[in-house]
């Protein structure tokens, strides 16, 4: 345990105590979402951010010590295994250092050196780097003569054999390799140059600014290497790592050459061709590898906020909604909801070109509000969505309508996906795709998780990021989400109590089968009837699930059931039962917590039980609210520079944010434009969905490119 505690808390700079309590209830199987909210006196009230970061140095250091198993196992099957390099690996700290540890006997490939080797040129080899003999170019020649035989013809064959050996001891100096390292991180440039026949391709022309380009490698921009590894893996540029050749050498000589010889001369050419062959290819390969590294971390970060926002995206709630996938030449696909967001409706309207079919469609819309009860509707952002929406706002309805435009981004995916068929086994896509534009308005989180993250759309490059890394991120992301909101565990899909602490797919399905078979669970107790579903997963799940209208006031509510006991205690102590007890806030700060303080519950989960008791059940998400764009607004051609105009903020990147003006391309606000003075990040600023109001600054019709300026948020 103290390696693990010494790694992590070099890391991240936390409390060894609180890093130790955290290792043992991720080796008890405990879940992040857990951990934070309901185990703080032995965290030391960390965060879920900060219980993430030691997980994730916690899987690094597993991974170092996996490999440092293998490469001692190894070295002993070669019986090269001594005392001092069995100790130097074992204290090794750093996966590079390891492996340059590891090189020499690493197995790999026959190499010019091996060729030198059974050729019988190594002792030739040791001579010259030796540097002990004051040598001529008459005794280097002597030396050499006494090597041909065999495979060698001629003394610059032996030469370049002993040369080639004496490359790769270089190649294998870890100080040598650290100077190089060193001289790339300080100064090396990626350079791009356009694949000539590729310059007048339209799909490069997006790549257009990379056709030729340099900027230093530890300084480029997550996004700008991104795309221009992107344009190079799709055979629009050739792109290559550079650095001063000359300077890296000459101090590789400094640390090599002792003197000014024959066979210093014999080694500087050996060194060149090691630089040139060996150490600056695979140098230069591990310092990109290493900046993209970083590139992807800040992507999928990105990627993680933004999705984190959309996720809690505000709700309209258990409304009665009609929504619309709106299109032209198919129609307009049309389904009601209950407010639980049971389909109960559908069929299809042609309100526009060519059936312009627009008072039949008012009237079918008109009797299905009524008919239904509608209070919402929802139009998706796609094809024909500004008319559809200007369609709708020209009906006049019996009861005020609130109307909204949902994104659609993913919808395509869910209504093709198993989970949609799953669902509605008896109608097509585009009925699918509609009742999932609905529910998303009614709760965004519950519909969105249903779809593979990546397809959401609120990221930039996330293909070319490290998948096994984003989907890591963005599963915790959604966890953390689902289980901050808590669910309800009788009207929850699959898909969301499968993110619930503790849960998984498996035991989501099998909670909605003992809800079908045995209908609602009337308390939390009832969940360990769930087959499969032991004490550790109750644990975990419990406090995350909400039963409404229960027997126990206190399962629809964040309180654990470990809990309970104390709540009914406080209950007791002022006169009055439980359910009197919670949203009372003049009898809950009567209460001195300190009177409640045990061995297990400390402070910290005290303040959380009185704060959850004061507004139980309260979402954290804000409420949903109606935006209009700017009517006259219809294409890129109608905007003029110096317009205000108002939008919704659909995609944050580092560089800025895009925002949707209700046309078929998004404006970009850079990050120069977010404010007057410097803005570190851009979710300081903004945030996802945010209704704004933008000033057009320039606009390229013909590279589809809006640049925006941020006038002001919503309601300021």
């Amino acid at each position: 345990m103290t390696a693990i505690l010494n790694f992590i808390t070099s890391q991240t700079q936390l409390p060894k105590k609180n890093v130790e309590n955290t290792i043992k209830l991720l080796n008890e199987d405990c879940t992040i979402p857990f951990i934070s909210r309901y185990r703080k006196e032995l965290t030391g009230n960390l965060d879920e951010v900060q219980i993430g970061d030691i997980v994730k140095f916690k899987e690094q250091f597993e991974v170092l010590e996996k490999r440092k198993i293998a490469i001692l196992k190894s070295l002993e099957e070669q019986e090269v295994l001594s005392a001092e390099l069995q100790k130097k690996i074992e204290e090794t700290t750093d996966l590079i250092a390891l492996e340059d540890l590891y090189l020499p006997y690493k197995k790999k490939r026959k190499t010019k050196a091996d060729t030198a080797r059974e050729n019988g040129l190594e002792p030739l080899a040791k001579i010259i780097m030796s540097q002990s003999r004051n040598l001529r170019s008459s005794d280097i020649s002597s030396l050499a003569s006494k090597y041909v035989k065999g495979e060698v013809n001629s003394e610059e064959e032996a030469l370049e054999g002993a040369r080639h050996i004496i490359a790769e001891w270089i190649n294998e100096r870890t100080d040598i390799r650290n100077t190089l390292r060193r001289e790339l991180e300080r100064s090396a440039v990626i350079a791009t140059k356009v694949v000539k026949k590729m310059e007048d391709d339209e799909m490069a022309q997006k790549f257009r600014d990379y056709f030729e380009w340099n900027e230093p490698l530890n300084r480029i921009p997550s996004h700008r290497l991104l795309a221009i590894l992107r344009a190079t893996s799709e055979g629009f540029i050739r792109q290559k790592v550079e650095i001063d050749d000359e300077k890296a050498i000459y101090k590789i000589e400094n640390r090599v050459i002792k003197s000014n010889d024959a066979a210093s001369k014999q080694i500087k050419l050996a060194i060149e061709d090691s630089y040139k062959r060996l150490l600056f290819p695979a140098l230069s390969n591990e310092a990109l590898s290493a900046v993209k590294e970083i590139a992807d971390e800040t992507a999928i970060n990105v990627f993680a906020k933004n999705l984190k926002q959309l996720l809690l995206g505000s709700p309209l709630g258990e409304k009665r909604v009609l929504a619309i996938d709106p299109g032209f030449r198919t129609g307009c696909k049309v389904v009601c909801l209950d407010a639980q967001g049971g389909l109960q409706h559908n069929e299809t309207i042609y309100p526009h070109a060519p059936k312009n079919d627009t008072k039949g469609a008012m009237k079918k819309i008109s009797s299905l509000a009524d008919a239904h009860k509608i209070e919402a509707i929802a139009i998706g952002n796609g094809t024909a969505s500004r008319e559809t929406e200007q369609f709708i706002k020209r009906i006049h309805f019996k009861n005020p309508i609130q109307v909204f435009v949902v994104s659609e981004a993913g919808a395509s995916i869910y209504s093709a996906s198993k989970i949609a068929r799953d669902e509605f086994p008896n109608y097509d896509v585009t009925v699918r795709g509609a009742v999932s534009i609905g529910r998303r308005l009614q709760d965004p989180l519950a519909e969105l998780v249903k779809i593979d993250a990546k397809s959401i759309g609120v990221g930039q490059y996330q293909h070319d990021v490290d998948q096994t890394k984003l989907k890591s991120s963005l599963d915790t992301t959604v966890e953390l989400c689902v289980n901050s909101v808590g669910v309800n565990i009788n009207t929850a899909s699959v898909p969301l109590l499968s993110y619930v602490s503790g849960i998984g797919p498996k035991l989501a399905e099998n909670i909605v089968n003992y809800r079908e078979e045995n209908g609602p669970f009337t308390s939390r107790k009832e969940i360990m009837k769930v087959p499969r579903l032991g004490g550790k997963a109750y644990e975990q799940a419990a406090g995350f699930l909400r039963i409404k209208n229960g027997k126990n006031p206190l399962d629809d509510s964040s309180v654990h059931p470990e809990s309970y006991s104390v709540v009914s205690k406080m209950a007791k102590n002022v006169n009055v039962n439980v359910s009197e007890l919670i949203g009372n806030k003049t009898l809950l700060q009567k209460i001195n917590l300190e009177n409640y303080i045990t061995e297990r519950v400390g402070l910290p989960t005290l303040k959380d039980i009185i704060k959850e008791l004061k507004k139980p059940g309260l979402d954290i998400r804000e409420e949903a609210k109606v935006f209009t764009f700017n009517q006259n607004i219809k294409n890129i051609t109608d905007l003029q520079e110096g317009q205000l105009l108002p939008g919704i903020v659909n995609n944050i990147t580092n560089f800025g944010c895009f925002v949707d003006i209700g046309i078929k391309e998004s404006g970009l606000i850079h990050v120069s434009n977010l404010s007057d003075s410097f803005v570190k990040d851009v979710n300081e600023h903004v945030h996802l969905h945010q209704q704004i109001i933008v000033k057009v600054l320039d606009v390229d019709v013909d590279r589809k490119r809006i640049q925006l300026k941020l006038h002001q948020l919503q309601g300021k």
